[in-house]
């Protein structure tokens, strides 16, 4: 027999009339699933009380469990209270925690039962993707779960757990740069080779660690590193390259992009974060602020754009004198290690200039193209991990008498959701396939608008689907524990991703002013 749950207990089989005789306080057994419970002492220490299990001693208590907790409860308070089985009768509900789910368009049309493979995926993926699924199962969700919370940041421990697994350099994603990373010794999952190594590889990672339905701890693990070590990798002083790459891809260290500021949000060019040449011409002195930095609560490096004499520079900031950070309450989870940073007087030498004085908007501008995908990328996972949610709530939760399933204005909201999530993979995946057959500059060239465009229909999508699972869930979808919980959640982010990484109105007016620089002298 399959059991939700692991134990060393042997649990025996138990006729239900002997399970009926258990019907009184200090004395009380219920059936859930076709497992029996000994809630005797526990239902004094039941969150909602004892009445509520009184009332079903001695009872199946199957149906008012699932409509009222999730599956995760009996995970976790099984092994403790379980006592034995029904005889003759085996558990139905299905334990998918680790695999892949059976409801329907919970996946990626790839991964779906009985559907062909498509073009865009080998092997390779699927076994990163079996990797990924099996790691955030063992070593991430719980811990997920709890710091979204708690707004801590991810224990060493795991951070030195993803290093390992070369999930961090990963998320880095296809180029030059991993052969790079290569030579110095690290190693991508499942045996990859920097030069097989793509981009469907890095979305496949983001989607699994995407699936806790974390956003927060999904930003406090690493995305600060996502976008604030490319610029060292790729334009870093051969001095400081190795140094700092080794050290925040090994985990022993973090880094942060610190880009944006009070004043200066999409309008990049209008920082006001100052980086002036000391007597010496040896150091630079850095004052400004800096805001809504992802990371920058525990990051160990600030990669900062600064104006300086001769244009925008970017430098590399050790945490040190001068550098404060403070945390920024944000709607979603202070597990992002979201801050306002300060630089007073912080010096900082020549040599940790990223490019060259002068050139650091084109620093910027170089990453901002696969920054706004893997945000699209992210959103687009969490978004169908809330449908997933809302399917199986309407086939669990039944009201007057019958599954919120059966009621036609539901099935249209779900219809509204998924429809949409549909269309997105395939756009996703479509310019994922593009951007594979492009070099860098043909991506500027011909995938920024595309981009763009993607990212303001999937963070659009994001907001339709909040707004109808909070519908389909009712209370508990603002609720902040429980069966609403992922609801709840996903309502207070969604909207970060619409602003960051270019909000909707920039990225959307982009993808039209890239498309009509192209446009012919054709009339009607």
């Amino acid at each position: 027999m399959s059991l939700p749950f692991a134990t060393t207990r042997t649990l025996k089989k138990i006729p239900r009339p002997e399970i009926a005789s258990h019907d009184r306080p200090g004395d009380s057994w219920l059936v859930i699933d076709s497992i029996v419970y000994d809630v005797s002492t526990f239902a004094d220490f039941h969150p909602g009380g004892a009445g509520i299990l009184l009332e079903y001693a001695g009872k199946d208590a199957t149906e008012a469990f699932y409509g009222l907790h999730r599956h995760d409860v009996i995970v976790k308070f099984g092994p403790r209270l379980a006592i034995g089985t029904v005889a003759n009768e085996s558990p139905k509900v299905v334990n998918t925690v680790g695999a892949f789910s059976q409801v329907p368009y919970a996946e990626a049309p790839q991964v779906r039962k009985g559907f062909a493979q498509l073009p865009y995926y080998r092997q390779s993926h699927e076994d990163v993707r079996n990797f990924m699924r099996q790691f955030v199962e063992e070593n991430v969700r719980e811990e997920a779960t709890l710091k979204e919370e708690t707004g801590e940041a991810p224990s060493k421990e795991l951070v030195l757990k993803v290093a390992k697994a070369g999930i961090f350099q990963a998320r880095l994603g296809p180029g030059p740069h991993q052969e790079y990373l290569s030579q110095l010794g690290f190693r991508l999952p499942c045996g990859i080779t920097p030069k097989e190594f793509d981009f469907f590889h890095e979305l496949i990672v983001t989607e699994e660690l995407a699936r806790t339905g974390m956003p927060g701890f999904f930003d406090g693990l690493g995305t600060g590193l996502v976008i604030g070590l490319p610029p060292v990798i790729n334009f870093g002083h051969p001095s400081i390259k190795e140094r700092v790459v080794r050290e925040v891809l090994s985990g022993e260290k973090s880094i942060c992009l610190a880009i944006t500021e009070p004043t200066a949000g999409s309008d990049v060019a209008g920082i006001r974060t100052t980086a002036t040449l000391d007597e010496s011409g040896k150091y630079f002195v850095v004052n400004g602020t800096k805001k809504w930095i992802t990371n920058g609560m525990w990051a160990d490096y600030f990669s900062t754009l600064c104006r300086t004499p001769g244009g925008m520079t970017m430098l590399l900031i050790p945490r040190g004198e001068g550098v404060e950070a403070k945390p920024v309450r944000t709607s979603y989870s202070a597990a992002a290690g979201t801050s306002y940073i300060t630089f007073e007087n912080v010096r900082v030498p020549v040599s940790h200039v990223i490019g060259e004085v002068g050139q650091g908007l084109k620093v910027t501008l170089t990453n901002f193209n696969h920054e706004r995908w893997f945000i699209t990328s992210e959103v687009h996972a969490l978004t169908r991990y809330v449908v997933a949610e809302c399917i199986k709530w309407t086939n669990q939760r039944k009201v007057f008498g019958t599954p919120l399933i059966s009621q036609p204005v539901i099935r249209q909201k779900l219809a509204r959701m998924i429809s949409n999530v549909e269309a997105d993979c395939a756009w996703l995946e479509a310019l994922t396939h593009q951007m594979m057959h492009m070099t860098y500059n043909q991506q500027a060239e011909h995938l920024a608008g595309p981009l763009g465009l993607l990212k303001f229909k999937v963070t659009r999508t994001a907001a339709l689907v909040s707004d109808e699972a909070v519908q389909i869930f009712g209370g508990r979808g603002i609720t902040r524990t429980g069966m609403g919980r992922v609801i709840e959640q996903f309502n207070r982010f969604y909207k970060l991703p619409s602003v960051y990484g270019g909000s909707e109105e920039i990225v959307a007016d982009l993808g039209i002013r890239q498309a009509m620089k192209k446009m012919p002298n054709e009339k009607l």
